[in-house]
């Protein structure tokens, strides 16, 4: 009888998909607790302080670095108790694992919107000189951004809330293109 490879490629297949399935179940956790601990007496008052400060000042300027001084009380028990950040590990970034990075990129690009100026960007920059990761490392994040969060094609607010519906260079485009006409995707 001649093999086929049905049967092992199916097995593989259902096998990804459980791996993807534990990564996806590990992020929705992420997501769901994501900074409680910054509602907890220990971290508030500092943020309840901070966080208009910050949002008013440039991300990696002299400023921005004396306020997290500043807020370093409380900073040390968000880091301990959030393993989303470097600073939680006694290696920085090199302790952590995907999950933790996937979390840290959606942090970081959260908290650009949370300053006045924030870019993706340029906080990917500056945080390749903080915390020293490596080019490959800094690719990676560019190309998250670029690839999920951001539609070069079109710049429409729908491509970069619904990845993969631009209507200028997804497959399909034209039945996108009538979905936007939908009331369904009017804001």
């Amino acid at each position: 009888m001649k093999y086929s490879s049905r049967k092992d490629t199916l097995k593989h297949i259902w096998q990804v998909r459980k791996n993807i399935f534990k990564i996806i179940l590990l992020l929705f956790k992420r997501a769901l607790f994501h900074d409680r601990s910054k509602l907890k007496k220990a971290e508030k008052r500092g943020f309840d302080e901070y966080t208009p400060k910050l949002a008013n000042c440039t991300y990696g300027s002299e400023e921005y670095k004396e306020f997290l001084k500043e807020l370093k009380l409380h900073l040390d028990h968000h880091y301990a108790n959030n393993r989303h950040h470097p600073e939680h590990f006694k290696n920085g970034i090199k302790g952590m694992n995907l999950v933790d990075l996937i979390e840290m990129f959606c942090d970081w690009y959260a908290a650009t919107k949370r300053h006045n100026d924030g870019d993706i960007l340029k906080s990917i920059e500056i945080n390749k000189n903080r915390f020293g990761y490596s080019d490959d490392l800094n690719a990676l994040f560019e190309n998250t951004y670029k690839d999920i969060f951001w539609c070069v094609g079109c710049k429409i607010h729908l491509c970069r809330e619904f990845p993969g519906t631009c209507v200028k260079t997804s497959p399909g485009k034209e039945y996108i293109a009538e979905r936007i006409k939908t009331e369904a995707y009017v804001q």
